[in-house]
């Protein structure tokens, strides 16, 4: 009997043996895996970090795109209101444009492009 139960014991021993290498394992495995899944998570934050800042510089560059286009908008309505002007200043002294009104009943627009040298 007594060699029955130390055949037990022993084979217990041995299982709780084998179950702490197999638990030794388990823990390594896991350490390995949590350290990639850590290393995956940096490379993740840091290639957002890099697409957020990339996406930052395009919007800074098209902010200023527009301001240069807003101030060329701005720059050729001025322009236009100035030869708009110098255009109504110029009608009531133009001899060309009082000889055509007299002579063809047509649309200002085709009166002024006959007035004009070619």
């Amino acid at each position: 009997m007594d060699l029955q139960i130390d055949f037990f014991h022993r084979k217990d021993n041995d299982m709780h043996i084998l179950k702490s290498c197999e638990s030794s394992e388990d823990d390594g495995k896991k350490m390995k895996r949590r350290e990639k899944n850590r290393v995956a998570a940096q490379r993740s934050r840091k290639k957002q970090t890099q697409k957020a800042d990339l996406l930052h510089k395009e919007f800074e560059c098209l902010e200023q795109e527009n301001s240069l286009l807003k101030k060329e908008v701005q720059a050729l309505r001025e322009e236009q209101r100035s030869l708009t002007e110098a255009l109504e200043a110029h009608e009531p002294l133009c001899p060309f444009l009082h000889c055509a009104m007299k002579l063809v009943s047509s649309p200002r627009s085709e009166v002024m492009a006959s007035c004009l040298p070619r």
